[in-house]
């Protein structure tokens, strides 16, 4: 039998699965239509449910009448909040970040007010979901309208309408964090550039709105739930803690999820309301979203005002940044709703070196959707806010803005290096990525002309963007997270198994929705145990066969996950190591292991393959004494840090002076990301990224008028780009390697979006600085650039922006 399981399973082949752009393994299913989307799920005797939604920013409701809707075809059940009763669920935050945090209620069905458009009323059950859509539009509800509550800053102010009138303010929380001494800093500064940016309000969007499935398993005391979801192992813990369901009885699976960026990072009412009728109703639940109910019921993301200063010397040298934010908390707090604006509380001073440094961020309640994590998450409002100051303040000097950045940024031999706000970056070599951006860009030659168009009075104008970023990513280190006061942890787990055949199960607790863990996962564990990428097969987003994780956002899958999956490999190995000398009668610290086979070293035709040993495992044939049979090898893995990737991103930007219009020329990013897994995927989050951030600077936004409608509430006027708007980008890599991950690699989902946005706007802004302009507020559109002109003419207004 040992010989047979010599030939078990294919040879490992001795070139590094790790760098190779190997085609994705996902693509196949999704090209070929063979996916299982939550909405694909078809169970006998579901009930479909539609939701009630309010018209009104803010009203009190004073009758929900459902006799009408319950009467109608194929109804079956229909309940408002006074239905359910205690049994009404309430979504609950888990980042209180300050002790004197304001956290209303966030009931699953509204009780005595709506908050938002879009707030839940009441839901309707029926056999099929256009009966249940048709019984919704009977149900009666009547309103007495309240003041709505959209401005931020007026929402401050003494006297405004109060959102939750029993906590007596619209305020939140409010918090600082000074770094040094900003005070010192002004008086010894000869200059110092105040201005007041606006981070828009933008909508995620994903492909694949949202979608849950609950159903009843056996004597109806255990359930599965499938949905669209980031976080099937959070999810199943804060429905078990909101629902009363046995988190042993509840098992979540996340099937193929079509795109998240953070709307997904979420538990929502929705799901709750699923399960809860499910258990009551003994049937399964259906739900899936209409992208009118994604536009104004899936959480938002940005809504913050900066007001920012810069110090510094008139030699360049940079003294001190003073950040204070005003951050749109919605009408209520999602899960980690507080968190997001503060996760930028480290990051606002980025690569550069300085003696102080003050963050304050006031968070406010208004009568809008609730905002949560989208892609980046507080980084791209730090990164935005520090690399538009950085183009101020070489206004102000009349200096190169890259010279500036050059001047005053930390030196590839100055890592390990902490910063005035306390992070310790472990490696980074800003000079490198620069000078390759630069050469791509031709950075010299586009001055040159941008110079030329200028003394010639070109009507189109040619202005250059740029973003030299770092970001902090791989939300990983518990301890840290205990001390900002979030109630989760940040390890991550996985469990290695090889099969008698040879072949590999890999068992993660990431939860992919496009990043392809199944492909870059398979790499790094057919290079740490030497078989074939196709040998490997990854098992995810399901807490029934992967009970243990984290899940994915925040750039943490590969920067954590991709460390448990090394200590799981290595585990694998040992074991293996053991069972082998075993067999070649030797000594296991006289084996080497390479390329799949153990060697007795010096007798290299004693060999046992990985492959051989699992399958001695399997039958325990002949195992050493007290070895239990089986091989495999868990790890579970709480980094001592962050991963910290960076990146130069160049934006030549033409602007018609005449119309507004501006478009993109040329866009050049060079990311350092570490030591790239697979290079294809790597281009692939990067171009992903970019479409983000550059949608944010110039198309995307979301807006409210004085009664709290959205009016960008469809696709028609909330502008998300296509293939045909987004130009064409010209990319490349550095690679310092972390020293912080075994394998040297850092995260990548999030820094496209990141850099991109304040590179568009630099470059907007550059195009008519000449003219006047200091800012053009976001996005960029041609009205909005048109203002900007009109303003500093004085012929107009611009609209808000600089101040």
């Amino acid at each position: 039998m040992t010989d047979v399981a010599e030939n078990v399973a294919a040879a490992a082949v001795s070139t590094p699965a790790i760098g190779q752009s190997i085609r994705r393994k996902e693509d196949a299913r999704l090209l070929t239509g063979t996916t299982n989307w939550t909405d694909n799920i078809q169970l006998p005797g579901a009930l479909h449910m539609v939701f009630v939604r309010s018209p009104y920013a803010h009203a009190r409701i004073t009758r929900v009448e459902l006799t009408a809707a319950r009467a109608m075809p194929g109804v079956v059940a229909a309940y408002a909040a006074a239905d359910l009763g205690e049994a009404n669920p309430k979504i609950i935050c888990v980042w209180p970040v300050t002790d004197d945090i304001v956290m209303p209620e966030f009931p699953a069905l509204a009780t005595d007010e709506v908050r938002h458009v879009g707030d839940c009323v009441a839901v309707v059950l029926a056999t099929d979901r256009y009966l249940a859509a048709d019984a919704a539009e009977a149900v009666e509800v009547d309103y007495e309208p309240l003041p709505a509550v959209i401005d931020m800053e007026a929402a401050l102010a003494d006297g405004a309408p109060l959102v939750h009138a029993d906590k007596g303010t619209n305020k939140c929380y409010s918090m600082s964090y000074p770094c040094g001494d900003w005070d010192k800093a002004v008086a010894e500064a000869d200059v110092v550039v105040k201005r007041r940016f606006v981070n828009q309000r933008l909508i995620p969007s994903p492909m694949e709105p949202r979608a849950v499935v609950a159903a009843p398993q056996g004597n109806l005391s255990e359930m599965t739930i499938w949905t669209a979801t980031q976080i099937p192992h959070v999810l199943r813990v804060l429905l078990s803690l909101t629902t009363g369901v046995p988190e042993h009885k509840l098992r979540v699976i996340a099937p193929d999820v079509g795109g998240g960026f953070g709307a997904k990072l979420q538990m929502y009412r929705e799901e709750q309301l699923c399960v809860v009728i499910a258990g009551k109703l003994g049937r399964p639940i259906k739900w899936t979203e209409t992208r009118t109910e994604n536009m104004v019921a899936t959480h938002h993301g940005r809504d913050q005002i900066q007001y920012l200063q810069i110090a510094a010397k008139s030699d360049g040298t940079l003294l001190g940044l003073k950040v204070d934010l005003i951050a749109n908390m919605g009408a209520y707090l999602q899960i980690i709703t507080p968190g997001i604006p503060l996760l930028g509380q480290f990051m606002f001073n980025s690569i550069y070196k300085m003696d102080a440094y003050h963050f304050g961020c006031t968070s406010v309640f208004t009568t809008t959707t609730p905002t949560d994590a989208y892609r980046g998450a507080g980084r791209p409002e730090a990164t935005f806010g520090i690399e538009r100051m950085m183009d101020e303040l070489a206004a102000e000097l009349g200096r190169d803005p890259m010279e500036l950045r050059q001047q005053n940024w930390i030196r590839h031999e100055e890592f390990p290096f902490t910063t005035i706000a306390g992070m310790t970056y472990d490696t980074g070599n800003y000079e490198a990525a620069t000078a390759r951006a630069m050469e791509l860009f031709d950075y010299d030659g586009l001055r040159a002309e941008q110079q030329q168009r200028r003394e010639s009075g070109d009507p189109v104008q040619l202005g250059i963007g740029i973003s030299t970023f770092t970001e902090m990513c791989g939300l990983a280190p518990s301890r840290v997270l205990r001390d900002l006061k979030y109630a989760a942890g940040g390890w991550e787990h996985c469990t290695i198994r090889m099969l008698p055949t040879g072949t590999v199960e890999l068992v993660t607790g990431t939860s992919p929705h496009g990043q392809g863990h199944a492909t870059a996962w398979s790499q790094i564990a057919a290079d740490q145990l030497g078989v074939g990428v196709d040998d490997v097969t990854v098992i995810f987003s399901d807490t029934g066969m992967a009970p243990y994780g984290m899940d994915t956002y925040g750039s943490r899958s590969l920067a954590v996950g991709g460390q448990a999956i090394v200590k799981a490999a290595d585990a694998v190995v040992a074991k293996a190591r053991q069972i082998a000398a075993h067999l070649l009668e030797a000594s296991a610290d006289d084996l080497e292991f390479l390329d799949g086979s153990f060697r007795v070293k010096g007798d290299p035709e004693q060999v046992k393959t990985i492959q051989a040993v699992a399958w001695e495992a399997f039958t325990a044939h002949n195992l050493p004494d007290g070895m239990d049979p089986t091989l495999f090898g868990a790890s579970t893995v709480d980094p001592d840090g962050f991963s910290f990737p960076h990146g130069t991103h160049l934006c030549a930007m033409e602007v018609d002076t005449e119309t507004g219009k501006a478009t993109i020329r040329k866009y050049v990013a060079v990311d350092d990301v570490g030591v790239q897994v697979n290079p294809m995927i790597v281009e692939g989050q990067i171009h992903g990224g970019l479409a983000q951030g550059i949608a944010q600077a110039l198309w995307e936004g979301a807006h409210y008028d004085e009664d709290g409608n959205l009016t960008t509430a469809s696709l028609a006027d909330y502008l998300l780009p296509t293939a045909m708007d987004v130009p064409e980008y010209v990319t490349d890599r550095t690679i310092t390697p972390s020293t912080t991950h075994p394998l040297g690699t850092k995260g990548v989902g999030e820094a496209g979006t990141i850099a991109s946005t304040p590179a568009v706007v630099n470059a907007v802004v550059d195009a008519i600085r000449h003219l006047g302009v200091q800012d053009v507020p976001m996005p960029c559109t041609p009205q909005t650039v048109w203002r900007a002109l009109q303003a500093a003419s004085g012929r107009g207004a611009a609209g808000g922006g600089a101040a």
